[in-house]
């Protein structure tokens, strides 16, 4: 019996637009009405996410910068993992992030080396957004994960420098092909999915997953039933071979999936 639905955002639950449309938000309704749990399970910030989760109109768990933060449908704090204050001011360093967009999560604020309102535009369902800091500056304190924007193949390059220099001193991956994201070791989607279905007494047997990116990896290997995204990353696809692959976030795969699981009727038009 499917009890629990844990889902990623952008590239998953999100259409191409990184906001939620009007099919799959009546979906997550209607299943939370016959009493199914969900959670929210993103490299976004918290404060970001509960807007998104207020428009989505459900009660849901939030995980958020990958697995740092794990908050209750109350907004009730359950989990908390920052990076070591030195650790962090070294990757504050242009050592890494030159050739970035350099950005930084903390509890109640999300902090960028630079100007971009692309970036702003993204979080348009929540209005959350971010401060200018001078982050090779910063203490290092209270950092749940700092973030590099940048292309690609530049990405990789700053991917290989951190896993030289650090090894498995951290949790290293990407959330999108344009997003490198680097968190304490023990941080991951996987790590708070299992503190959220403690916290719920529900078994991993009885959770469904979606993800898209390399980043849901371990999300979906701790869910009982997980499914991939069509226009999933081939890192995750490599990662997970036999992992059912679903419609496209464009497509609304998620919710089109839960009403097959659930013999959900369609709408009317």
């Amino acid at each position: 019996m499917y009890q629990v639905i844990a889902s990623d955002l952008d590239g998953t639950l999100l259409n191409a637009d990184h906001m939620v449309d009007a099919y799959t938000a009546e979906t997550l309704r209607l299943l939370q009405a016959q009493g199914v749990h969900f959670v929210i399970a993103t490299g976004r910030h918290y404060l970001d996410v509960r807007g998104i989760r207020d428009v989505l109109g459900v009660r849901a768990y939030l995980i958020t910068s990958n697995g740092a933060r794990v908050h209750d449908w109350d907004n009730r704090l359950v989990y908390a993992e920052n990076l070591e204050p030195e650790v962090a001011r070294q990757l504050l360093q242009p050592e890494f992030s030159e050739g970035t967009h350099l950005n930084v999560y903390l509890d109640e604020q999300w902090l960028a080396g630079s100007q971009a309102q692309w970036l702003a535009d993204l979080h348009q369902d929540s209005g959350f957004s971010y401060e200018l800091a001078d982050l090779p500056n910063h203490s290092g304190e209270g950092i749940a994960k700092v973030l590099y924007i940048g292309e690609h193949e530049h990405l990789l390059t700053v991917e290989e420098k951190l896993i030289e220099r650090f090894g498995d001193e951290l949790y290293v991956t990407f959330s999108m092909p344009d997003c490198l994201e680097v968190m304490a070791p023990t941080v991951s989607k996987g790590h708070a999915l299992t503190a959220v279905l403690a916290e719920l007494g529900i078994s991993a047997a009885d959770c469904i997953a979606f993800g898209d990116g390399p980043n849901d990896i371990q999300l979906l290997q701790t869910a009982g039933h997980p499914f991939v995204m069509g226009n999933a990353n081939p890192r995750l696809t490599d990662a997970l071979p036999h992992v059912p692959q679903i419609g496209t976030n464009t497509e609304a795969g998620v919710a089109h999936q839960l009403r097959k699981l659930f013999h959900m009727a369609e709408p009317k038009n």
